[in-house]
């Protein structure tokens, strides 16, 4: 007796169709899984024994064996439960085994016969569409996940018992939906706001400029300046995601286990702020079987790193080529995955080891030489990934006391919105969507200068000593400034407030 049932394994982000075939043949006793199963799917053969004979079904004493197919790919995980004991049941003539073709079924067994939720629904529904397989059976806590597929029946369930009902015709399933348009469209208020900071306008503007060019930033100043309220209001003024940048975002959330629970989809950009203990797998991803790490986390939003030299310089360093490329590409014995990685790199900093040396109220007591050595942490190629330098400085008591609220994050976020729509006008058809992406060839073309301009910034790069790298960064953020204002000629002043951005250059690292 065989019988063949769709179930599904991932790859990345991706899934891809797992066919359970099982044979029940005469023999001596025994039951194998094949098919390059893990750990954990290996076990399922107590755990779907135990379930099918709990749930008042009957559990073959003959030789049994499973393949997972293709048999040539690694897989892992407890999805396969569900699928595996309806492929006995269908061996066996328990369930009707003209249907289960039509069906995909994911799901994890309790040694009762409940259904438990698993990890990597949502790329698990949109292989099971793009195969063509009509109706995915899954628990009933992954239902609102899975919903969010178009052309699909999602038909969650509590129980093996309600599944083997439905498919036998006893008790039908019915077919789960919900309003992807309320979902998406919803209520994106921020419980925090750029209005809450007093004082710092000129941090602020720096991060309007960064969010309308998704450029990464570095923000040095004292202890308790503001670096991380500012840091973490970041994603209230960044443009609105698009479905498909949420359906990704959701995907690697979905797949690294930390989809909160009853959520169909992402809506906010991510906000992720690693320890400085963290790995430099925790940061990339990695393990045995790869997994995604914070960039991938933060993809399409927002990567803060708090107190940067205090990280390891591996987990830095490693850092530098996901920045570069919007990608990680993680290889292992076991497996070699592609993680999308496009983050705004948010980065926070003293400027020396006590953290004085930038504040005038407190004395500094370390020497030029054990700053630099402290910032000399963040090295030179990761640091010509940041565009914009801020030195925050600390909050004055007339300030706090004052009370007057700044501008609410929605209406920077026009304003960013604004500049981000010229941005993806200018570059249509360059595969360009903001300016940080810009390199020397398109930049001859979109970030021309005028006589002043150019005079202007000659004379910056001689008196404030200014690295060669910093040109094509200064012309970057030059762009943003002149896009906000909605400007298409880059002006003096556009120039200007740019070459500012990168003042931190002589004043801290070339010790000027």
């Amino acid at each position: 007796m065989l019988s063949r049932v769709n179930s599904c394994s991932l790859i990345g982000i991706d899934g891809y169709v797992v066919e359970v075939e099982t044979d029940i043949s005469n023999g001596i006793p025994a039951f194998e899984i094949v098919g390059l199963g893990d750990a954990a799917v290996r076990e399922s053969k107590e755990r779907v024994k135990a379930a099918i004979k709990n749930t008042g079904f009957e559990f073959p004493t003959r030789k049994i064996t499973i393949n997972l197919a293709p048999a040539n790919q690694k897989k892992e995980g407890s999805a396969f439960d569900l699928s595996i004991a309806v492929g006995l049941l269908a061996a066996t003539g328990q369930v009707n085994n003209d249907a289960i073709s039509k069906y995909m079924f994911i799901g994890e067994l309790s040694l009762g016969g409940d259904l438990r939720a698993v990890n990597g629904v949502l790329p698990m529904a949109v292989c099971a569409m793009e195969s063509g397989i009509e109706n995915l059976v899954l628990p009933l806590e992954n239902a609102d996940e899975a919903a969010i597929v178009k052309g699909l029946n999602v038909l969650p369930a509590n129980s093996l018992a309600e599944v083997i009902s439905h498919l036998n015709g006893e008790k039908p399933i019915e077919k789960y939906s919900v309003d992807i348009d309320s979902i998406f469209n919803g209520n994106l208020e921020y419980k925090l706001d750029f209005s809450d900071v007093k004082g710092q306008q000129n941090v602020k503007r720096a991060l309007e400029v960064a969010a309308a060019g998704a450029h990464n930033c570095l923000m040095i100043g004292s202890p308790g300046s503001g670096k991380t309220m500012l840091a973490k209001r970041l994603p209230t003024i960044l443009p609105a995601m698009t479905f498909e940048e949420a359906l990704e975002v959701t995907k690697i959330h979905s797949v690294a286990g930390i989809l909160p629970p009853k959520t169909s989809l992402v809506t906010t950009r991510p906000f992720r702020s690693p320890h400085h203990t963290i790995s430099a797998i925790g940061l990339v991803g990695g393990g045995k079987h790869p997994k995604p790490g914070e960039i991938s986390l933060a993809h399409y939003g927002v990567l803060f790193l708090d107190e940067v030299p205090e990280f390891s310089k591996d987990a830095l360093e490693v850092l530098r080529q996901p920045l570069e490329d919007g990608s990680v590409t993680i290889s292992r014995v076991n497996a070699s995955l592609t993680y999308p990685s496009k983050t705004m790199l948010i980065c926070a900093a003293n400027p020396c080891k006590c953290g004085n040396f930038l504040d005038p109220a407190r004395q500094c007591n370390c020497s030029p030489s054990q700053i630099r050595q402290y910032l000399g942490k963040i090295s030179g190629p990761l640091l010509d990934r940041i565009d914009i330098h801020i030195e925050v400085t600390s909050v004055n008591y007339g300030e706090l006391e004052n009370g007057k609220n700044g501008e609410k994050s929605g209406v920077i976020r026009e304003r960013v919105n604004r500049a981000r729509k010229l941005q993806l006008q200018r570059y249509k058809g360059l595969n360009i969507y903001s300016n940080s992406q810009l390199y020397p060839a398109v930049m001859e073309k979109f970030c021309k200068l005028d006589k002043e301009s150019k005079a202007l910034l000659k004379s910056a790069f001689e008196k404030l000593g200014l690295s060669a790298r910093a040109y094509n960064r200064i012309l970057k953020v030059a762009r943003t400034i002149a896009d906000l204002e909605e400007e298409e000629q880059i002006r003096i002043h556009h120039v200007a407030e740019a070459i500012q951005y990168r003042s931190l250059d002589s004043k801290i690292w070339t010790g000027q």
